[in-house]
């Protein structure tokens, strides 16, 4: 859809994303009440490859990270495992970049592109899978403000 003016047309897509965020999250909201997932929220592996697999498969970390966030808002899932969830979502992001290499694109990443490519996975991968054993830690640091 063409409005004309390109700064319009971002700005009225900017909007109706973050009323959709906002809906999104207030959905999100009502699950409060999921002890039948328990054995899976309170484990971080599980959550940090359950985030992984939510960004996969929404292709937006924004619409994770919300999704996460209002999950915690409404005690479904604890502190710990939101950021395992928020870590996984973080590599995620970055299996979009080759998925929509392999199918929208002319297939995998070459040249500069394939090297952006390794260095932005490689970082989030590393980053993840460093601060996945400190998710309890960090969460109690984090409960003091």
């Amino acid at each position: 859809m063409e409005l004309g003016n390109p700064v319009i047309t971002t700005l009225i897509g900017l909007v109706v994303f973050y009323i959709g965020l906002k809906m999104f999250s207030g959905g999100m909201k009502s699950m409060g009440n999921m002890d039948h997932l328990s054995y899976f929220t309170h484990n971080v592996y599980f959550m940090f490859t359950g985030g992984i697999i939510m960004t996969l498969l929404w292709q937006s970390s924004s619409l994770s990270t919300t999704a996460i966030i209002a999950l915690v808002a409404s005690g479904a899932i604890p502190l710990p495992a939101a950021i395992a969830c928020v870590l996984g979502a973080n590599i995620g992001t970055t299996g979009t970049i080759w998925l929509a290499g392999i199918l929208v694109s002319d297939g995998m990443p070459k040249g500069d592109t394939l090297r952006i490519a390794l260095a932005h996975t490689g970082v989030n991968l590393l980053m993840g899978l460093a601060l996945l054993p400190f998710c309890y830690p960090i969460a109690r640091y984090l409960a003091k403000f």
